[in-house]
C-alpha cells in the first residue's frame, strides 16, 4: 500500500479544507477544473484573490435556494450565479445564507450562467453538504488543475473519480465496545463503529443479548444535542431516545443505534440556522429548504450496515418514519413490524410534529 492518501482520504482532507476557508482543486477529465472556496468560511481575502484572478467566479448554489431567491436554474438540481466584480462578502454570505432574507428580499439582479458541463459544480455542493456547511461554493476556473493544486499547495479532487465515489457508503470499523450501564437498561453495552472516511463516529447500545436469529427490537436515533443533552422542547428526540432505551429495558434485548446525523443529517450549526428560520413563520420543511437542504439529508443505509455488522437480518422497528421502513428493506433487512413511538409532543413541538406528519409522512 502506498503512503500517499487515497481518495477516501483525499476527500477527508478536503472537507477539512473547506471548513478552515482554504480552497480545493476539483479537477475534470480534460485536466482542466474548478478552485473551490466554501461560501460559509470563505474570507475576504481569498474572496478578493478569487476575483482578481482574471476568470468569472460563479457562486453556485442548490435549486431549493436558488427558489427562494428566483434565481433561474437552468441544470435541473443547481444553478450557477455570477459573482460581480465588485461584490464583497457580505453579498456572498446574503446569497449563501437566507438568515436576513425577510429584511433584505431583494438580493438581485441576479446573472445566471447556462451550457456546459455542471459536473464539478455539482461535486462542489455534494463536498460542502458532507463538510455540513451551507451548500454554496464559490468556483473559479482553471486551466491545468494539477498544476493550480502544486503551485499553490493546495488538495487536488480527481472530479471524475470523486463523484460517484461520494455516493457510497464508507465502509465501518468496530473498534470497541463495553458495558455501560444504563438508567433504563442496566444490562447495555456500547459498541463504536468508526467510519473508515473520516466522518463522525456512530454508536449501537446493545441491550440483553438479543438472539441472532429472530427479530430484534430496533431504533435507528439520530443524534440531537438539544433534544438528547439539553432537554429541548421543540422536538421529540430526546423523549423518544429514553423510552426507546426503556421499551428494550422492559423486554430484556434491543439494539439502539445512536448515529451522528445532527439535524436531519444537515449538522448542528445548520440546524440552528433552521430553528432561527421557523422563528421568522417557517416550518421544518420550509426552513431546510430556504437553507438549500432537502427535507431530509440523513443516510439511513448506516443504521442498516450496523445492524447486518452485528449479526441482525430482521427487525421490530422502533418508528414513526416510513422512510426507515423502506431503507431497511432495501438494504436487505426484513421488517416484521413496526412498534410505534409517540412520546414528547409539547406545546413548542405540537407544529413541528404536525408539519413532520402533514410533509414528510410521519405516522403520528
Amino acid at each position: 500500500m502506498p503512503l500517499s492518501p487515497n481518495l477516501m482520504e483525499i476527500l477527508a482532507r478536503a472537507r477539512a479544507d473547506l471548513r478552515m476557508g482554504v480552497p480545493v482543486v476539483l479537477a475534470g477529465a480534460d485536466g482542466a477544473g474548478v478552485m473551490m472556496l466554501a461560501a460559509e468560511t470563505v474570507s475576504q481575502d481569498r474572496l478578493a484573490l478569487f476575483q482578481d484572478a482574471g476568470g468569472e467566479v460563479d457562486l453556485v448554489l442548490t435549486a431549493r435556494r436558488a427558489a427562494t431567491l428566483k434565481a433561474r436554474v437552468y441544470d435541473g438540481d443547481l444553478a450557477r450565479v455570477a459573482v460581480p466584480a465588485d461584490a464583497g462578502l457580505d453579498w456572498v454570505r446574503s446569497i449563501a445564507d437566507p438568515a436576513d432574507d425577510l429584511s433584505m428580499p431583494m438580493k438581485g439582479p441576479l446573472k445566471e450562467r447556462r451550457g456546459g458541463d455542471v459536473s464539478l459544480q455539482r461535486l462542489a455542493l455534494t463536498l460542502a453538504k458532507s463538510a455540513r456547511l451551507l451548500p454554496a461554493a464559490l468556483l473559479l476556473p482553471v486551466e491545468a488543475a494539477r498544476a493550480v493544486a502544486l503551485r499553490e499547495n493546495l488538495t487536488l479532487v480527481d472530479g471524475v473519480a470523486a463523484a460517484p465515489s461520494m455516493l457510497l457508503l464508507a465502509n465501518l470499523d468496530h473498534v470497541v465496545s463495553a458495558r455501560v450501564p444504563l438508567s433504563r437498561a442496566e444490562n447495555a453495552r456500547l459498541h463504536i463503529f468508526r467510519p473508515q472516511d473520516g466522518s463522525e463516529e456512530h454508536y449501537a447500545i446493545e441491550v440483553g443479548r438479543p438472539d441472532r436469529s429472530a427479530p430484534v427490537l430496533a431504533r435507528l436515533h439520530s443524534a440531537c444535542f438539544t433534544g438528547d443533552v439539553l432537554g429541548s422542547l421543540k422536538c421529540d428526540c430526546g423523549p423518544q431516545l429514553h423510552a426507546a432505551l426503556g421499551r428494550m429495558g422492559e423486554e430484556g434485548a434491543g439494539v439502539l443505534l445512536y448515529l451522528n446525523q445532527e439535524g436531519r443529517g444537515i449538522g448542528l450549526a445548520n440546524k440552528m440556522r433552521a430553528y432561527a428560520l421557523q422563528d421568522q413563520g417557517f416550518d421544518t420543511v420550509e426552513a431546510n429548504h430556504r437553507l438549500g437542504f432537502e427535507d431530509d439529508e440523513r443516510d439511513f443505509r448506516l443504521g442498516a450496515e450496523i445492524l447486518r455488522r452485528m449479526g441482525f437480518g430482521s427487525v421490530r422497528l422502533l418508528t414513526n418514519n416510513p422512510n426507515k421502513l423502506a431503507m431497511m428493506e432495501r438494504c436487505g433487512l426484513a421488517v416484521t413490524e413496526r412498534v410505534p413511538l409517540k412520546v414528547g409532543k409539547t406545546a413548542f413541538n405540537a407544529h413541528y410534529l404536525a408539519t413532520k406528519a402533514a410533509k414528510s409522512g410521519h405516522l403520528l
